[in-house]
């Protein structure tokens, strides 16, 4: 499948708002997958002891997936609307941190999406060529009007 370049702005993409928002750039796309990018800053959320842990990889490849999300909703003339990371089968990480000025490419590929809002992405963040993460993500992004409520408060 033909990739396009996404010229939107990020802030468009995600509903994520300020220091939330994660990613800098979404670079392009198609109907199963995206390309985005971060550049780790000293003033990231976050940021400790001079770097970003590793496992802050998960949350920039959650982040990307909900660019896709946002991306496609905007094309059907809709609005990014919250979604849920529900968990992965698998988070591998090379690295314990990222540094201040890396910048990580992170590209989500779907594997499967269900009417309900269930989906399963495949991730995986490069800095440079070389692969340092990868994941498998279980998302889910609630249907318009959705009551997501307590639930029964009967007793």
């Amino acid at each position: 499948m033909m990739r396009i370049v996404i010229d939107q702005p990020v802030e468009e993409l995600v509903p994520h708002q300020g220091r939330m928002r994660l990613l800098d750039r979404v670079l392009e796309g198609d109907a199963d997958s995206l390309l985005a990018e971060v550049t780790v800053r000293e003033d990231s959320l976050f940021y400790a002891d001079g770097v970003v842990g590793g496992w802050v990889g998960i949350e920039y490849m959650a982040q990307a997936v909900a660019a896709w999300a946002g991306w496609h909703a905007r094309k059907r003339g809709g609005t990014p609307r919250v979604g849920f990371l529900l968990g992965t089968r698998r988070y591998e990480c090379s690295r314990p941190t990222f540094k201040p000025g890396e910048t990580l490419r992170i590209e989500v590929h779907r594997q499967f999406s269900a009417d309900n809002g269930l989906g399963q992405f495949d991730c995986t963040l490069r800095i440079g060529t070389e692969q340092v993460a990868t994941a498998a993500l279980t998302v889910y992004e609630p249907q318009p009007g959705q009551d997501l409520g307590r639930g029964n408060t009967d007793g």
